[in-house]
């Protein structure tokens, strides 16, 4: 018999499954202290949250008999990822369970938006009877942009063709085999700036989502667009936007969501007459807080009798004969992934890795793994992307992953190569362990290079002609861009090269589009590795 213990306030129904159960006991105790849980955790096998306890190190030292921790939401920071792993304990949340909520409200914020509601019910409710004010327009025959076609932004397209609207969808996965079977417009997100009625966004925000919407696509965006963001803050430019709205090219806006929250008292989406706003609500109704207690339980079930589950957001305890080879990979395995998805352009298809050398003979799963992530991070975040769910969301993204194995490996011990193939390109990046020298990118497209994959570079495409380098690092230096380290690689003499150059902070996007359009220059772009 398992031993669950509910430790923070979960609905009956949430739990239904492990009361239904015949080989599960279940004990509620919500507001248990540290001190209470030490002294009872040793008699269970696992352990259900939500936010109000923190599961310490000290907590899972006294599980002994402990397997799984389920949190009944998605953000973990309430319980120790580290330790869990270190124990052998898996920690698994319910990424799925807001994804019809979410949707809803975003159909609630688009309705409210596109007819006046708020103002207008606080106006009637004043004593005021004006029809004229408010005047809105249909959603049907208009045109809908959707920033992330992820589980959410796809239930939206979906409402949205019921609406009888036109479809454009953005998302960094997203093929046109995939659009067209959903029903929709493949669209960039100067398409939808330039061409959608309604924009809503659903991406995470990441460096590259922040402020994606910003004063650049404000200045080329359709007049009259309303905008809805019940996604994250920071991804859609906030002063920018009530810019727009004021200079009459954004015709309102719904938010559900702040760069900072709660928002400041004198915040100016607070009081403007077309921007509405609610206090992060995507997620809070009586379904959604079930759903994610119902899909948390089940996987518990799962995890318990030893059945395969999902949903796993720390890493899976590792052979120790296979983690001492593996180990010093891990950090250069995730920093390949991320920079060859930094580099690369249209919506991935496909991630090829190849091991070469004494990986070959090693189970190197746990390694692609990291590689995996690193790629789809760049993407989706690095907050909801680990190395226990990439493989799923990879998956659940059509991206193939393709794995390669030799024994030789020319001028290396080791080494492991990632090729990605999108819907426009396919590009490739290798790297290796050197000793005394650590991670090492040896390798990008046909290129040999020697770059240590760190902080902030700068890859440069162009023809090998004299006076390049020194260009750039003029135009470099002149705005205020330090150089700390530079390879370059090229396969013929005059012929077509690369320059890695490691810059000792981030440079503006208008830096790079200057060294772009320098003579004999192809292309530059900045790669970001932490």
């Amino acid at each position: 018999m398992f031993k669950v213990l509910v430790s923070d306030p979960i609905s009956d129904l949430g739990i239904q499954k492990l009361v239904d159960a015949a080989d599960v006991s279940i004990d509620k105790k919500p507001g248990l202290s540290e001190d209470e849980l030490v002294a009872i955790i040793g008699e269970y096998d696992a352990l259900l949250v939500r936010s109000q306890t923190r599961v310490t190190a000290r907590i899972m030292d006294a599980g002994k008999k402990l397997k799984v921790v389920g949190r009944a939401g998605v953000g973990v920071d309430n319980i120790d990822l580290d330790a869990a792993t270190q124990r052998g304990i898996i920690v698994i949340n319910a990424p799925d369970g807001n994804t019809i909520t979410t949707c809803e409200h975003t159909f609630a914020m688009m309705m409210a938006v596109a007819r006046h509601i708020p103002q207008a019910y606080l106006k009637t409710v004043g004593g005021v009877w004006d029809r004229k004010s408010f005047v809105g327009v249909e959603l049907r025959n208009k045109v809908l942009g959707v920033m992330g076609m992820g589980r959410i932004g796809s239930e939206v397209a979906k409402r949205a063709k019921a609406f009888g609207m036109e479809i454009l969808g953005y998302d960094p996965f997203l093929t046109e085999e995939r659009a067209e079977k959903m029903g929709i417009k493949l669209a960039s997100v100067d398409d939808i700036v330039r061409n959608a009625d309604f924009m809503t966004v659903h991406t995470p925000l990441t460096p590259e989502t922040r402020h994606m919407i910003s004063s650049k696509q404000f200045e080329v965006m359709k007049r009259g667009m309303r905008i809805v963001n019940c996604a994250r803050g920071g991804i859609i430019d906030e002063q920018a936007l009530v810019e727009a709205i004021d200079q009459g090219i954004v015709a309102g806006a719904a938010f559900d969501v702040f760069e900072v929250e709660p928002p400041a008292a004198d915040h100016p989406f607070l009081t403007h007459p077309k921007i509405i706003v609610t206090p992060h609500l995507g997620a809070s109704t009586v379904e959604a807080q079930e759903n994610v207690a119902i899909d948390v339980s089940e996987q518990v079930l799962h995890i318990l009798r030893d059945e395969p589950f999902i949903n796993a957001v720390n890493m899976p305890p590792i052979p120790a004969n296979v983690r001492a080879v593996l180990q010093p990979y891990f950090e250069l395995g995730e920093k390949l992934g991320s920079f060859i998805s930094q580099l690369s352009d249209g919506a991935v298809k496909e991630i090829v890795v190849s091991y070469s050398g004494e990986l070959a003979d090693v189970d190197t799963q746990p390694l692609t793994r990291y590689i995996t992530r690193g790629v789809l991070a760049h993407h989706l975040g690095a907050d909801q992307v680990n190395v226990v769910n990439s493989m799923h969301l990879a998956k659940e993204r059509s991206v193939n992953i393709v794995v390669n194995k030799s024994h030789t490996a020319k001028d290396f011990t080791n080494l492991v190569t990632v090729t990605l193939r999108t819907a426009k390109e396919e590009r490739t990046v290798a790297g290796t362990l050197l000793t005394g020298y650590g991670p090492r990118i040896v390798q990008i497209d046909n290129y040999p290079v020697d770059v240590a994959p760190e902080g902030n570079l700068i890859l440069v495409s162009h023809t090998d002609k004299p006076g390049i380098i020194g260009r750039v690092g003029t135009l470099l230096g002149g705005n205020d861009v330090n150089i700390a380290a530079m390879q370059v690689g090229r396969k013929l003499i005059g012929g077509a090269a690369i320059m890695v150059l490691t810059v000792d902070k981030v440079a503006p996007k208008s830096v790079l589009e200057e060294v772009a359009k320098l003579a004999d220059l192809n292309s530059a772009k900045e790669i970001h590795l932490s």
